[in-house]
Parts: structure tokens; C-alpha cells; sequence
């Protein structure tokens, strides 16, 4: 969906660099290039980890993969000593931990990083997250996350208060509910956060004042009894509805029930600056059945009694058929 084709790719919680792998795949296969040219068509990649044991995983993946990148390490993270203070990314992708209690939010009141949308709940560090992408993208940069859902309608220790202002500084660019069972670490479903700098940034539609809402909750298949996967194509249902309401792929983009739709900031704010999305997306649209009660009934019955006349002449078949069997024997 952030189409990261060139720029610096940033992720705070790195783990072991699969989102790096991930970026770098989709490169190659969009735009077919060999693996050892990744790096030359000016994909620069940032991270950091506080685990040392996975940050050492994640510069062995990388290297595996052909990837050059620089991805720091120490045992405080990103919140207590940030790695990357200066840098101003173009793309934030990044799953981070869900509603991490320990992150050292009462030594942070007075951090920068809240000075535009508030200060995030001490006993949890998802809007703190947030605001840590926002802090360090560019200008005109995009972040895309993973959250629990918890984070689209909490209220809880000012965490509202954060999402209304979120919504008023016009960032909120989609929010996309998954399905449960997509992950081997969580059965819980999760949504996906796309945060825009500037929704009028060259080479995209102007989209000030409204946000994409996409619910996906119904999609995928399971894979086996704890494990759901979602379809290469409705991965493009996905993100083919993100483009074509962003002006980046053909198409006339439309709202469709019970799946999609393109929600002003004035309507967010009546609804309490809430952002799940089946509460905008609404009910899948139901086929009406115009042809009369009376008029069904009769035609099934009809349908129902040719059924058992084909039925009693199968059974005469079936007889006539072992009483010939019989016979021969």
C-alpha cells in the first residue's frame, strides 16, 4: 500500500528486519530487478532494536537478503534513547509490540516528540508509538503500521484526546480492520494504520479533510485451525481500493458497502473521533428478492415434487438393475 520504491525506509522496532525483507521483495518483483540492486535504486533502510540477540538476527537477515542498512542497537530503545534522532524518513513501517506497558513512559513527560498531540498514556505505549513514526517522518513522508484494535477507540489516560487532534491535523490517511488469526505470535485481529505528512503531496490526489476506512474483517481463508491467510487477490482488493482513492492506480475509486469508504473529518468528529471502520464502512449491501411469497412457494413446490418423481424413477432404476444382477448370478 506505501509502494516504498525509493527514499529511507524506517522502522523503530525492528526485530529481526522482515519488514525490511518485505520492502526490498516488493521492489524487486514490481519493478523486476535483481536482488543486488536493491540498494541502487536509492532505498535507504534505518532501524533499531533494544534486543540485542534479534538485533544480531536482523543484520544476519539482511545480509543474507543483500540489504545494506543502519540498524542500531542498545538495551534502553527507542523511547529512552532514540538511535536515529535526526532522521526524517520517508516511509515508516513498523509492528510494533501491542499495548506495551513498560516503556518508560514516566521518565518521558516532557519529551518533544508529544509536543504536538499530547502526551500517551504512561501504562501504554501504542499512542506513544504513534507519535514516535510521526516525529521522525519527512515532510511529505507516509508511515504504515499494525496496531491491536484497542487503538481506534480508546479513551482511556487521554488517548482520545491524542486521536482527535491526530484527526484535526488531517493525518489520519486509512485505517484498514483485518481479520483474526493472521499472525502466529496473536489471535486477536489487528487494523493497519496509514498516517500522511501532507495528503496533498505531489503525484497524489488531494484527500485533505477525509480518510479511507477499509473492512477487511470478513476476508481470508484458514490455513489451518489457528492460522488465516489472505488471498494474493484479496491482498489487491485491499490495496487496489487504497490506490485508486489515492489517484495512484486507474480506476474510478467508489464507496462499496460493508467494505469501503471514503469518510469526511467532519463526520469522524461526530462519531467521537472513533476510527473503526465498521462504523463508517456500514452493512454489506443485500440483494432484494422481488419475486412474491406466494409465487416462490409454488414454484418451489413445483421444483420439489419433479425432484421426487426423478427420485422414485431412480429407485425403480436401481431395483430393476439389482434384480438383473441377481439373475445372472
Amino acid at each position: 500500500m506505501l509502494e516504498p520504491y525509493e527514499g529511507r525506509v524506517f522502522d523503530p522496532c525492528c526485530g529481526s528486519g522482515g519488514m525490511f525483507v518485505q520492502s526490498r521483495k516488493f521492489v524487486s518483483e514490481h519493478r523486476r530487478e535483481q536482488p543486488g540492486l536493491f540498494n541502487t535504486r536509492g532505498i535507504s533502510v534505518y532501524g533499531q532494536e533494544s534486543n540485542e540477540t534479534t538485533w544480531r538476527l536482523c543484520k544476519m537477515n539482511l545480509a543474507v537478503h543483500g540489504i545494506e542498512g543502519d540498524i542500531a542497537w542498545n538495551p534502553q530503545g527507542s523511547f529512552l534513547l532514540d538511535a536515529h534522532p535526526d532522521l526524517r524518513a520517508d516511509f515508516v513501517i513498523a509492528n510494533p509490540p501491542f499495548n506495551d506497558s513498560d516503556w518508560g513512559g514516566p521518565l518521558l513527560r516532557e519529551d518533544p516528540r508529544w509536543k504536538n498531540y499530547g502526551i500517551p498514556p504512561a501504562g501504554n505505549a501504542n499512542y506513544a508509538w504513534i507519535q514516535h513514526f510521526l516525529y521522525h517522518l519527512a515532510p511529505d513522508g507516509y508511515a504504515g503500521f499494525v496496531l491491536a484494535n484497542g487503538s481506534l477507540s480508546s479513551q482511556q489516560s487521554g488517548e482520545g484526546d491524542i486521536r482527535k487532534k491526530m484527526v484535526e491535523e488531517d493525518i489520519v490517511d486509512c485505517i484498514v480492520a483485518l481479520p483474526g488469526q493472521l499472525f502466529y505470535s496473536t489471535g486477536i485481529p489487528v487494523c493497519l494504520w496509514f498516517l500522511a505528512k501532507n495528503k496533498a503531496s505531489v503525484g497524489f490526489r488531494d484527500r485533505k479533510r477525509e480518510t479511507l476506512f477499509i473492512n477487511a474483517t470478513k476476508l481470508g481463508f484458514l490455513e489451518d485451525r489457528t492460522h488465516r491467510q489472505l488471498t494474493a487477490g484479496e491482498v489487491a482488493q485491499i490495496t487496489g481500493v487504497y490506490h485508486r482513492w489515492r489517484g495512484t492506480q486507474e480506476g474510478q475509486y467508489a464507496d462499496v458497502a460493508g467494505f469501503c469508504r471514503a469518510v469526511s473529518a467532519a463526520e469522524i468528529a461526530k462519531s467521537d473521533y472513533v476510527l473503526t471502520p465498521g462504523r463508517y464502512c456500514g452493512a454489506e449491501a443485500i440483494a432484494v428478492d422481488a419475486e412474491l411469497f406466494k409465487d416462490k412457494f409454488e414454484r418451489l413446490r413445483g421444483v420439489l415434487e419433479a425432484q421426487f418423481e426423478e427420485s422414485d424413477r431412480l429407485q425403480t432404476v436401481v431395483r430393476t438393475s439389482l434384480q438383473s444382477v441377481g439373475v445372472s448370478q
